[in-house]
């Protein structure tokens, strides 16, 4: 009976083949469906006409709120038409006939035939181009569980392949020391801690030697197949890295599942897209780089916490080619509260405003394709779309009580409505079928948050440092409300206004669409709200529970020795 492997070494694929691209794959079928297309092709077309309607002259209402509106839609249209372009470009697989020829011929058939008593596929010797390849696998913590790094570790020690694995510990736990030392890791541990993640890995770079090195946060657990799936592109001498998605295991509280599914367009649509444009970016964990590459940008950036997207724009300033690959190939952990969501997001979305304010990627200094500067402008301003919803929730509140209308008051409720749900229902449409079903908490969260991006875009204004925070660590119990005072006073403020509205339009005889719309952002903010007060009702309940437990414990003892 032979196996996967072997039959991979044994019959390799015919190099007389006439395509040097496979058709459709699994991974990219969902792009490539034509219901898909449709929906984008219609989704774009809505966002047009919106558009239109919007300039148009003679819809003009009061300046102040229609303003207010011009701007928060020109960034969230510009936003979506390039999202469509992107993601109509995610039919493209980037495992051509090198990619399939290299492998073919990844592992020696004597050592696998030496090896088939033992059967152990990460002794494995890897090949590229018949030489043969060392493979570094750097796990980088920083105050997580144990139990969490012990997964992550195991797995990568299981991974198929010769590899050497590293834990690199920026947390300085000599219980993290004694559990690789345990595994049969090697472990590291820096002097200091200058360079945050980006330091550590670059420390890990001077002291190791392998031609390629992958990098997985502590939370992600690598499957078996990880080095096998993503080692053959680097039988081309260009490519830089190779990024695979973040595939969350842990969507099981609102904050969870709606920061989980919010990345699942990104990794299924937009970063597959990307590889048309050779614009395919790291996030951090779940990639392999060639060390060449990385050393040719002069190491991993370290003057930003966003370090994964700004080196990817280093590399492809240099030349180099990236690839990104939607097969899920590792499994962690999204943030489960109200903090870890807040930091994360604040993280990510400072590193992408320092782009935009300090290396425009439209200057003509930058040494990138046209496609590039368009996909990198995108990322770089993409949070922009978190401080628009705080305009749009003003407007309500200027026609409530002070009678500023954004749009022509002789306009119908249902024109407006019609033109509205062009743009944000058939957005809606797109994201459900993407995803599977329709993710009220993704919206939600995406309603939310402009508290935490618009203190992103100060930071990045004021080159204020932002700490370093990883999204699996444990530390003490803090309240999420002292990480959402802004929106529960804006939810009090709305809460407010709703009452205001509906006693107005009860006296006017007749409703109208700014009470509607107060009143849709009032139960948004509520959802968010009581989300917060369950999981700080949640925590303080686990929290009494332990201190039950360990006051309980010690009298047990007492008694069992009576």
């Amino acid at each position: 009976m032979t196996t996967t492997f072997d039959r991979l070494v044994i019959e390799p694929r015919r190099t007389d083949e006439p395509h040097a691209k496979p058709g459709r794959t699994k991974e990219t079928e969902a792009a490539q469906s034509p219901s898909m297309v449709m929906l984008v092709l219609l989704a774009a077309a809505g966002v047009v006409v919106y558009a239109t309607f919007l300039l148009n002259p003679a819809n003009r209402g009061d300046w102040l709120p229609y303003l207010m509106v011009i701007t928060a839609e020109t960034v969230l249209v510009v936003h979506a038409l390039l999202s469509m372009w992107t993601i109509l470009s995610a039919g493209y697989d980037p495992r051509g006939f090198s990619f399939h020829h290299a492998q073919d011929r990844l592992y020696g058939i004597s050592e696998i035939v030496r090896d088939r008593a033992q059967n152990r596929p990460r002794d494995w010797q890897m090949y590229l181009d018949e030489r043969p390849v060392g493979i570094d696998v750097f796990i980088t913590t920083y105050g997580e569980d144990l139990d969490t790094i012990r997964k992550t570790v195991s797995a990568a020690l299981g991974m198929h392949g010769k590899h050497e694995v590293w834990v690199l510990d920026d947390g300085r736990s000599d219980e993290v020391r004694d559990l690789a030392a345990q595994l049969g890791a090697r472990y590291v541990r820096r002097l200091s801690k200058n360079g945050a993640k980006a330091g550590n890995l670059n420390h890990a770079l001077s002291i190791t030697n392998g031609e390629l090195f992958v990098v997985f946060d502590a939370d992600f657990v690598p499957m078996p197949d990880f080095l096998h799936e993503t080692v053959p592109f680097f039988a081309s001498d260009d490519v830089a890295f190779v990024q695979t998605p973040q595939t969350y295991g842990n969507l099981h509280t609102v904050i969870s599942k709606g920061a989980g599914y919010m990345q699942t367009v990104f990794y299924r649509f937009i970063q597959p897209g990307r590889n048309r444009f050779n614009a395919a970016f790291c996030v951090g964990t779940n990639v392999i780089y060639r060390r060449a590459a990385i050393d040719d940008v002069g190491g991993i950036y370290s003057d930003s916490k966003s370090e994964d997207v700004w080196t990817s724009l280093m590399l492809h300033e240099k030349g180099w080619r990236t690839i990104y690959i939607p097969k899920t190939l590792a499994v962690g952990d999204t943030p489960e509260t109200v903090e870890a969501y807040t930091k994360q997001q604040l993280r990510w979305a400072t590193g992408g405003f320092e782009i935009m304010l300090t290396h425009n990627p439209m200057s003509p200094k930058r040494n990138l394709t046209l496609d590039q500067r368009l996909q990198y402008t995108v990322t770089a301003t993409f949070y922009l779309t978190g401080i628009a919803p705080l305009l749009l929730l003003a407007v309500p509140p200027l026609q409530i009580f002070f009678n500023l209308t954004p749009m022509n008051l002789t306009m119908t409720p249902l024109t407006w409505l019609l033109y509205y749900s062009g743009f944000y229902v058939l957005q809606v449409l797109v994201a459900w079928y993407a995803l599977g079903s329709f993710r009220w908490q993704t919206l939600m969260l995406a309603a939310v948050s402009f508290p935490i991006y618009t203190r992103a875009l100060l930071n990045a204004i004021f080159r204020r440092e932002q700490a370093w925070h990883v999204t699996g660590s444990k530390g003490a119990y803090r309240s999420p409300f002292a990480f959402i005072q802004p929106q529960v006073l804006t939810f009090v403020f709305l809460a407010l206004t709703t009452v205001v509205g509906a006693w107005k339009d009860l006296s006017n005889g007749y409703p109208s669409l700014a009470l509607a719309w107060n009143a849709t952002n009032t139960l948004i903010l509520g959802g968010f709200v009581l989300a917060a007060w369950r999981e700080g009702h949640g925590a303080r309940r686990s929290i009494r529970a332990e201190r039950r437990a360990a006051h309980v414990a010690p009298a047990l003892a007492t008694a069992g020795a009576a």
